[in-house]
């Protein structure tokens, strides 16, 4: 009789291996169909296992039969034993009765004793302490008139149509680049996927400033600190994916970036050795090229 089992892993070797370790058999004794295939995702996000399916024997239920009554000890033990005929002039020598046999008494048993199971004693883990919490950033008021105010000014009426309570906050970096942190509660649907509504902002915040003001200024806006853990995971995603190209010697293409998404990634790789980076195809579905050099 057939059955089957389903089981997920990383890779479709490893749901093979749980499968098999949960069954306790060999991978000779199984058929295997692949349901779902891995997928990698990008940085976390759309990540699938994959799914496999075990088809192995199992033997039939075994259905026990009736068993017959026992016959008669006298019935059986006369058509076993051979009739005796009676010869002439012959008188037939009585059967002694054979003595039973002594069984001996069997000596019982001594179990030894079990010696009593010492449990080791647990080592007491080392208690976490508790990290103090981060103090609020202060922000300083923007001065009457400044390049700030008109920042916050502009910032504040846009989150207000998109129905946000968010505070923007802005401060002077260097000469012409001002840096706002919005500050409040839900800014994960200000951020939106990938950064995509963050640079919305940031995009109609520089059209909107630059229009008004002699020369140009750039303003760079932020929430929650995620533009740096952004770069962050993009440094990480940019030398794995480098590394892959070292080894295996051919050129890869990640997927589509914005324009400052694919700066990260260049200035991550500029310095490495046997590596060259380039961007090709038409917005919004440019892309970063990592290439191998001798």
């Amino acid at each position: 009789m057939e059955k089957t089992i389903v089981s997920t892993g990383k890779t479709i070797d490893l749901a093979i291996e749980a499968a098999l370790n949960q069954l306790g058999l060999d991978r000779d004794s199984v058929s295997v169909m692949v349901l779902q295939q891995a997928k990698s995702g990008f940085l976390g996000f759309g990540a699938q296992p994959a799914k496999v399916q075990l088809t192995y024997e199992v033997p039939d239920p075994v259905v026990e039969k009736a068993t017959e009554q026992p016959k008669s000890a006298l019935g059986s033990a006369s058509r076993s034993k051979p009739k005796a005929t009676a010869i002439p002039g012959v008188t037939p020598e009585p059967v002694k009765p054979e003595a039973p046999k002594a069984s001996k008494p069997e000596a019982p048993k001594s179990e030894a004793p079990k010696a009593p199971r010492q449990d080791k004693p647990k080592t007491p883990r080392p208690e976490k302490k508790p990290e103090a919490p981060k103090e609020p950033k202060v922000y300083a008021p923007a001065e009457a008139g400044s390049t700030e105010e008109q920042i916050e000014l502009f910032i504040k009426g846009l989150l207000e149509h998109m129905g946000s309570q968010a505070v923007p906050h802005c401060e002077k970096v260097e000469a012409n680049t001002y840096k706002v942190d919005l500050v409040g509660d839900d800014l994960g649907y200000l951020i939106g996927r990938r950064g995509d509504t963050l640079d919305a902002i940031q995009h109609l915040t520089n059209y909107t400033i630059n229009r008004g003001l002699d020369g140009h200024v750039r303003v760079n806006v932020d929430a929650e600190c995620y533009r740096e853990k952004r770069e962050e995971s993009l440094r990480r995603y940019a030398r794995k994916k480098a590394q892959q190209v070292l080894k295996a010697r051919r050129r890869t293409t990640l997927e589509p970036m914005n324009a400052y998404e694919r700066h990260v990634i260049h200035a991550a790789l500029q310095d490495m050795d046997n590596i060259t980076t380039h961007s090709t195809g038409v917005e919004p579905n440019r892309r970063v090229v990592i290439e191998y050099v001798r």
